[in-house]
């Protein structure tokens, strides 16, 4: 039997179901991002919804609602940077959720910020990691887009501290410095 023929159908949700499961979801810890277009005017936005998809081709994916600004705009520049933050840097994602915040080009005169090397996207000064990518591929996730980027370039910090989202609460875990357990050896 194959992987696709052992899959059963989700059952549709009730708007009840829907709050229960982001209750659920949200159990999940996950690192907070900025995801950032250029285009015409500078676009921007907090996500959580990213992950690595493939170091050969270096492949990323985040998730975008198709009702945010920056959707659009990923898929008219066909590209976009990713700012991986940290600690220090909550009020920088509490602005990028913020959808009070200014749009246009004023969105970016709040935070500290330098253009990608690739494709011009707003990279956010004092992150632990930023990705810059072109737009590989965009896939239906219901109210959400899947985006698959192709990462053209990315740089690192020294990881001090890490900004974390739990429970739908923002979180500073105390890091340890990891071990060096040698070539091809995991924690």
């Amino acid at each position: 039997m194959s992987l696709v023929e052992g899959l059963s159908a989700v059952p549709t949700q009730s708007p009840q179901d829907s709050r229960a499961l982001r209750g659920v979801l949200g159990r999940f810890a996950t690192g907070v991002t900025v995801l950032a277009a250029a285009g015409k005017v500078p676009c921007g936005m907090t996500a959580n919804a990213f992950t690595s998809v493939s170091l050969d081709p270096p492949l990323i994916l985040v998730c975008v609602n198709r009702n945010a600004s920056i959707h659009q705009a990923v898929l008219e520049s066909r590209s976009f940077a990713v700012s991986m933050l940290s600690a220090r840097q909550e009020h920088v994602a509490r602005y990028f959720a913020d959808h009070s915040r200014p749009r246009g080009p004023a969105e970016f005169a709040a935070v500290d910020w330098w253009p990608a090397p690739s494709t011009g996207a707003p990279v956010m000064r004092g992150a632990l990691a930023w990705l810059d990518c072109s737009l590989a591929a965009a896939y239906d996730g219901g109210d959400h887009a899947i985006f698959l980027g192709s990462v053209l370039a990315s740089g690192a910090e020294s990881a001090q501290d890490v900004l974390l989202f739990f429970c739908g609460e923002f979180h500073r875990p105390q890091l340890r410095k990891p071990r060096d357990l040698g070539p091809g050896r995991a924690q």
